[in-house]
């Protein structure tokens, strides 16, 4: 049986689309007779046990704090977590090391897979030096920006194989002049057994919160970064309510944004008509999302969001819920506009509250909206079937030519 070590920036019990999605991969994986484990390094912050077990699944943890200057503090991380990686493979002996962006992790990877002569798969999410721009810890172009942009480059470059979610990030990776045949893709996907049918309106949940029956309402659900554009849809709350006098906007989640979004949604005209409900535990999401007639993803335009593609649409879609989001690169890849979904100019206030008033204007077309973009989910992004990507790679490292120029190598 083969068995991948995980190598992660953070994990479960800490809940964000990076711990979801790696639940949702370590799951499937192990359904599919793989042995799988996760190892986090220094950036978990977190309480932790030495080793911990969340959801069936195991996570090591890297011990320590790292300090010291830009470079010589992420030089120490590295380090530390390829000592942690070595120091359990000698009890557990992983068959493939499988490490997850930011390119710490992966740097870590090559390290201890380079000593231990074990093949070393990287995986790419997001550009790291392009998310702290889009969440307003970083500058473009800035020296961070161009280190850990090279650091990038070097683990692609090191790596045996190489995985990106979407095929913008993978474009990017092409044009720097890493090789095509190298980097696959293996795009966000959801447990498909999570799933069924559309929840019920849960009618006490309305009360509570004032809709009245028949109120149309918009919804978000997610973190609130800056560059998920929510205060374009708080601003779009005017005009709608213009059109569609009873709509509502029900915002659920919490976030860096979060003051400033509930400062902007208290001066606006349309405060009555705008709810928070802040962070809400996982189990009682489902609840928030039966009132909710059309999700909405006003992400901005950037250089993130035109590049990567985010994970809380499609699991709209596999519910069977109607999504609208902006136009750029990282929704165009999920949904195919008046098919699957509807899409609207980002940044831009007025399309968005004009394409959703079109849209509860019209609702004849709801229905077989929501069964192509479920059908689209369940046929592109089902984590049973998407992990044999994985195993066909994996296999391909394992094979007896690939170990021998490994130990060569090592």
């Amino acid at each position: 049986m083969t068995r991948v070590l995980h190598v992660l920036d953070h994990s479960l019990p800490l809940h964000s689309g990076y711990t979801f999605r790696t639940r949702a991969i370590l799951t499937a994986q192990q359904a599919a007779g793989i042995e799988v484990r996760g190892i986090t390094g220094m950036r978990h912050e977190a309480e932790s046990a030495p080793v911990e077990t969340h959801d069936g699944l195991i996570f090591h943890r890297t011990p320590g704090t790292a300090s010291g200057p830009v470079a010589l503090r992420e030089w120490r991380e590295i380090s530390a977590l390829s000592d942690a990686i070595e120091k359990l493979a000698q009890d557990w002996r992983p068959d493939v090391l499988h490490a997850h962006s930011p390119a710490l992790g992966g740097a870590a990877a090559l390290k201890a897979g380079r000593k231990l002569g074990i093949p070393v798969v990287y995986e790419i999410r997001a550009f790291w030096e392009d998310a702290a721009v889009g969440n307003g810890t970083g500058k473009a172009g800035s020296a961070k920006y161009r280190l850990t942009r090279a650091l990038e480059n070097r683990v692609v470059s090191g790596a045996d194989a190489v995985f990106t979610i979407c095929h913008g990030l993978r474009d990017d990776l092409i044009a720097r002049g890493h090789p095509a045949g190298k980097i696959g893709i293996m795009p966000n996907g959801v447990d498909l057994s999570l799933f069924g049918d559309p929840p019920p309106r849960h009618d006490a949940l309305a009360a509570e919160l004032g809709f009245a029956d028949g109120a149309p309402v918009f919804g978000y659900v997610g973190s609130f970064y800056d560059y998920e554009g929510l205060d374009d849809l708080i601003a779009a709350m005017p005009e709608l309510l213009a059109s569609e006098a009873e709509a509502q906007l029900l915002l659920v989640g919490g976030g860096p944004m979060d003051e400033a979004l509930r400062t902007q949604a208290a001066a606006s005209p349309a405060a009555a008509s705008i709810h928070f409900t802040g962070r809400v535990p996982h189990s009682d999401v489902e609840r928030y999302y039966s009132l909710i007639d059309i999700l909405a993803y006003p992400r901005k335009a950037s250089r993130l969001t035109d590049l990567v593609t985010p994970l809380k649409p499609l699991e709209a879609m596999a519910q069977g819920r109607l999504v609208a989001a902006s136009d750029v690169g990282g929704h165009r890849e999920l949904m195919k506009d008046g098919e699957t979904g509807m899409l609207f100019a980002p940044d831009d206030p007025e399309s968005i509250a004009r394409e959703l008033a079109l849209m509860i204007a019209d609702r004849s077309g709801w229905d077989a909206m929501c069964e192509r973009a479920s059908a689209h989910v369940a046929a592109h992004h089902d984590w049973a079937q998407n992990i044999r990507r994985y195993q066909d790679v994996y296999q391909t490292l394992l094979a007896p030519a690939a170990r021998t120029g490994l130990s060569h190598a090592a």
